[in-house]
C-alpha cells in the first residue's frame, strides 16, 4: 500500500479559504459589535486603536475616505469611547485615541465572538501553534500598506 502525500493547495484555493474564513469571522464580530450598539465599522475602529492614530491613519486602515471617518469618530465620541488629541508633534493633527470605556467594550466584543472562539477551540494546541505562526508570517506582507 502506497501512501501519497497530500497535494498541495493551489493559490486560488488558499484565497478562497481565507476570503471565506475572513468573512466568517467579520460577521462574527459584527453581530458580537451589534449587542454593544455598535457598528461592525465602529467596532473596527475601536479595535484598531491600540495607540493614538490620526484620522488619516483610520481613514487608510479602513479603506475610506476621511471625511467618512469624521462621522464614525463624532458617534465613537458621543458615546465616550474615543476622544481626539492633538499630536503633540503637529498640533494641526488630531488623533484618536480609545478611552478606558472604549478598551473595555472592544475587550468584550472580542470574547463574545462565539463563532470563531468555538472554531478555535476546535485546533489543538500544536495546531494553533502552527497556526499563529503562519499567520504571523502572512501579516507584515499583508498589512504594509495600511
Amino acid at each position: 500500500m502506497s501512501t501519497t502525500a497530500p497535494q498541495a493547495p493551489t493559490k486560488l484555493q488558499l484565497l478562497e479559504l481565507l476570503a471565506a474564513i475572513g468573512t466568517a469571522q467579520w460577521r462574527d464580530f459584527a453581530a458580537a459589535a451589534a449587542h454593544h450598539g455598535l457598528t461592525s465599522t465602529q467596532a473596527k475602529v475601536l479595535a484598531q486603536l491600540d495607540r493614538p492614530l490620526p484620522m488619516r491613519g483610520l481613514a487608510a486602515l479602513l479603506v475610506c475616505d476621511a471625511s467618512n471617518v469624521t462621522g464614525i469618530v463624532d458617534r465613537l465620541e458621543a458615546r465616550e469611547l474615543v476622544r481626539r488629541e492633538a499630536d503633540p508633534a503637529d498640533r494641526r493633527v488630531k488623533n484618536v485615541v480609545a478611552t478606558d470605556a472604549g478598551r473595555e467594550i472592544i475587550r468584550r466584543v472580542r470574547e463574545e465572538m462565539q463563532e470563531t472562539h468555538g472554531a478555535l477551540d476546535a485546533l489543538g494546541e500544536a495546531e494553533s501553534a502552527t497556526l499563529y505562526a503562519l499567520l504571523e508570517r502572512l501579516r507584515p506582507t499583508m498589512e504594509k500598506d495600511a
